[in-house]
């Protein structure tokens, strides 16, 4: 199964490459910030880039970033900004699920070409610009990207300065049936926030108009609530197009011994469609968080373990 190159008529935008030193917006559209662990974030942020914020960052009310005004007129601001380069998110959490309503109201045509950086919650705003064909990138928050590596913080600069296809995916775990290659459009993120969208104005985010590589991971999720979530997906036909899937972190979603694994879950749901599932990538919530680009193509290799992509997340 392939997927053709999207004709002008429907392809997907691109933001530009980044140059060190542009302007990146950071905004808290989910959760409260944590200062200290956005601290350890910015100074890694803003040594590359020229970090603007709003004063009410670190708004709190309740588990949110600040009201739902105050938290959609920061995203509209930071979208809106044309001397913006990236909008890069400050932390996930809860609340992106709020504004939706408010964000449809954004007309596509009006709507600039901008890297959106996150993930987690942020999987609400990747499956609002998928709708409208912008590519994003799934991504570490500043609240996260001062515990990663080097190796996982130039994965992100690569990609939003570099409109090269980034390195493959490699040593992944094929844990459904080794299929021969197959190319699709790379979308998804968090599978608990994925579930939500089913029966919602997004809910079509996941039907691009041909096949689809579909990226889960998760975090604190017994394997009966995946299980659950991968139901409802399927019921509601938000899978009808997924050629394979990549499997991300599944952290602390561990169940009683008597019960299957969070992966082995996984398997059976789509293996069950004689979909692929390739595993083990160290992307989300754990120790590491690779970014990759959403919304391109990319080639899966079962047999080989591997991803490759075959477009950059920028122009």
């Amino acid at each position: 199964m392939s997927l053709p190159i999207s004709s002008s008529a429907n392809a997907w935008r691109r933001g530009r490459a980044l140059r060190f030193g542009a302007r990146v917006a950071v905004v808290a559209a989910s959760g409260p910030v944590p200062p200290e662990r956005y601290a350890q974030g910015l100074e890694r942020l803003s040594a590359r880039y020229q970090v603007e914020s709003s004063l009410g960052l670190f708004s709190q009310t309740g588990f949110l970033a600040g009201s739902d005004g105050r938290r959609l007129a920061e995203l509209r601001w930071a979208l809106g900004d044309a001397s913006i380069g990236a909008v890069i998110a400050a932390r996930g959490g809860h609340g992106l699920l709020r504004l939706v309503s408010f964000l449809q109201t954004v007309r596509t045509e009006e709507l600039r070409a901008v890297p959106i950086v996150g993930f987690s919650d942020v999987t609400v705003l990747h499956a609002w610009a998928h709708q409208r064909r912008l590519v994003t990138i799934h991504g570490p928050v500043v609240t996260q990207l001062g515990e990663l590596s080097d190796a996982d913080q130039s994965s992100l600069w690569t990609l939003l300065e570099d409109s090269s296809p980034p390195p493959p995916l490699t040593d992944l775990s094929s844990v459904t049936v080794k299929t021969p290659p197959t190319t699709g459009r790379l979308l998804g993120g968090n599978l608990e926030v994925l579930s939500r969208l089913c029966g919602t104005s997004l809910a079509s985010a996941l039907r691009p108009g041909g096949p689809v590589v579909l990226l889960l991971e998760e975090v604190t999720e017994a394997p009966y609530r995946i299980d659950r979530a991968l139901a409802q997906l399927q019921l509601a036909g938000m899978l009808a197009d997924v050629c394979a899937v990549l499997v991300g972190d599944l952290v602390r979603c561990e169940g009683p011994p008597s019960h299957p694994s969070a992966l082995s879950v996984i398997a059976q749901h789509f293996g069950a469609l004689g979909v692929p599932v390739l595993a083990t990538a160290a992307i989300g919530h754990g120790a590491r968080n690779r970014a990759v680009p959403l919304g391109v193509l990319v080639r899966v290799e079962p047999q080989q373990g591997r991803i490759v992509f075959l477009e950059g997340a920028v122009g």
